[in-house]
């Protein structure tokens, strides 16, 4: 289909334009007559010529940075800020520097228990990779960060239960109460995330760290396997070294926000890979709690098992409860997802609780603010 520069619509006099957006992103413009006694004008709401053309064109333009931009394939390596498609058709942005699972079951953006991997990997050293070795691909995974594309774009258009502060597939939900509260849990809708909502508008989605983050032997945070999670540390030392990740003129990481992490369990539950249940009432199935079969009881390495895996994710639910940059009250740092000291009905995926002090058992995650 042929995009166009401009949309501009011409009527005789009595004939007005009706403009709604339906939740699919189809602009409908429908051409109504005027009654004589105007009762249609009142219901039609008032634009401008110039803001009716910005209007047309926003639907077809959401997205549509990503055909302008090159593309990568499987095991490739983003010199560039890059578009990756996947075997259906579905896309991601890829940042520079990052090179797209060889793995079958990491590259594929929307499907039952599968997610989008990218890897942080030297561009010399890519071509030497044998992505169908496990070998190989447990060196990588213990080495390199990785990051999973959360595909907001593919999530149904159901609203957020305020309705008011975040768009309708990306945003803060409570589960455990299907309600929404600003008094008792909030998240203000400014700086970072405000341009993250926005990049996800852009690109259809967002990048989260596929584990806890860790600590590197140079001292600095890392989303690698078998590492311990970076514990012992508060809100506002998390918040300052998740920025540290990834800067420059492409990327900008933080630490996850309230909105982010209900969206990544909203796709666990569209793509079936977990239910309502699962997230709200018990994760005791998937994740390192206290009753969980064969527990530790104590603090785990990252990605220690695959029943601990969503979506590529691991350890979303326990292990090490995780800050947000969601609040209660003045407080910052809401956790999220419990940890091994609990059982996985009182502290399931879905939980939210209070800053508290109990430093060693609360870990965090980082996200990507694309440009």
């Amino acid at each position: 289909m042929k995009r166009y520069e401009k949309v501009v619509l011409e009527a005789k006099d009595g004939i007005n334009f009706e403009i709604s957006e339906e939740t699919s992103g189809e602009l409908i413009i429908r051409a109504m007559s005027v009654t004589s006694n105007n009762v249609i004008l009142e219901k039609v709401p008032s634009v401008s010529a110039r803001e009716l053309i910005v209007i047309a064109m926003a639907p077809t333009s959401n997205y549509a940075i990503l055909e302008k931009l090159p593309s990568v394939s499987v095991g490739e390596y983003a010199k560039l800020l890059s578009v990756y498609i996947d075997k259906d058709g579905n896309k991601a942005i890829v940042p520079p520097g990052w090179t797209v699972s060889g793995v079958e079951s990491e590259n594929t953006i929307w499907d039952h228990n599968k997610g989008l991997v990218i890897y942080r990997i030297p561009d010399k050293k890519v071509c030497d990779i044998c992505w169908t070795n496990q070998n190989d691909v447990e060196f990588l995974k213990s080495t390199y960060d990785q990051m999973v594309w959360v595909p907001v774009k593919l999530l149904e258009a159901n609203g957020t239960l305020d309705g008011v502060s975040f768009t309708e597939k990306f945003g803060r939900r409570n589960y455990r109460d299907d309600e929404f509260s600003d008094r008792k849990f909030n998240e203000p809708l400014n700086g970072e995330l405000l341009e993250q909502i926005e990049s996800v508008k852009k690109y259809g989605g967002f990048y989260i760290s596929r584990y806890n983050i860790s600590k590197s032997s140079e001292g600095e945070p890392q989303s690698v396997k078998r590492n311990m999670p970076w514990t012992d540390i508060n809100f506002n030392n998390a918040k300052k070294l998740a920025s540290t990740m990834e800067c420059n003129e492409a990327v900008k990481s933080h630490l996850v926000f309230g909105a982010e992490y209900d969206s990544v369990l909203e796709w666990f539950i569209k793509t079936e890979v977990k239910t309502i249940y699962d997230i709200v009432s018990s994760s005791t199935k998937w994740g390192n709690y206290w009753n969980t079969e064969n527990s530790p009881q104590e603090v785990v390495e990252t990605g220690s098992r695959e029943d601990w895996c969503a979506n590529n994710i691991y350890d979303f639910a326990g292990n090490v409860s995780e800050y947000t940059q969601e609040r209660r009250g003045k407080s910052y740092g809401v956790i999220r997802g419990g940890d091994f000291y609990y059982i996985g009905a009182s502290c399931p995926a879905g939980y939210r609780c209070n800053p508290n002090d109990k430093l060693v058992k609360t870990s965090f995650r980082v996200a990507f603010y694309i440009k």
